[in-house]
């Protein structure tokens, strides 16, 4: 199953992305911030990673996925 993480900050943007998702029949795990993002990442192997570039961490989380 693919298995994707969704990094954003807007509430309600992130909900939306991760029904419709889980809805496709993807394995979807959601952080609200970098910091929780990058523990995601850390502990899963994720194949898809939707991040909001914008958030105050996210210099942290580009570096940890590439």
């Amino acid at each position: 199953m693919i298995k994707i993480l969704i990094v954003e900050d807007e509430i309600p943007m992130l909900q939306g992305l991760k029904d419709n998702l889980e809805l496709e029949g993807y394995s979807v795990d959601a952080a609200s911030n970098g910091k929780d993002g990058l523990e995601k990442i850390k502990k899963n192997n994720y194949h898809l990673i939707i991040l909001d570039v914008m958030l105050p961490e996210c210099r942290d989380l580009i570096y940890a996925v590439q």
